[in-house]
């Protein structure tokens, strides 16, 4: 379980999941998500709500992962674009720690 600061000041945080990650990189939320100013605010936030509704609209098999990652992470009343910054941070070091963990298995 991962510890994510969802405002500037430190009052809110927010309880990530290993599992939460792997649903971010299984339905890879964040490819493109960011133009190229690299900017995170209320706007990406936005967009991603919008990719995850459609995603969740448009599947036929059960996405109960996916629901559980909008309710527990990117609908939380606590995430704002300071948390989805992050979110996003905290991802890319999961990324790259998973990788290290691959590549020392081999």
């Amino acid at each position: 379980m991962y510890t994510i600061q969802t405002n500037a000041s430190g009052t809110r945080t927010m309880e990530i999941s290993e599992e939460h990650l792997q649903t971010i990189e299984k339905y890879a939320l964040f490819q493109h998500l960011i133009d190229s100013n690299g900017i995170v605010d209320e706007s990406v936030l936005d967009k991603l709500k919008l990719n995850v509704r459609s995603l969740i609209a448009s599947m036929e098999e059960n996405s109960k992962d996916l629901l559980d990652l909008c309710i527990d992470v990117i609908y939380h009343n606590n995430m704002k674009a300071y948390g989805l910054y992050q979110l996003i941070q905290l991802y890319i070091k999961w990324q790259r720690e998973k990788e290290e963990k691959e590549e020392e298995a081999e």
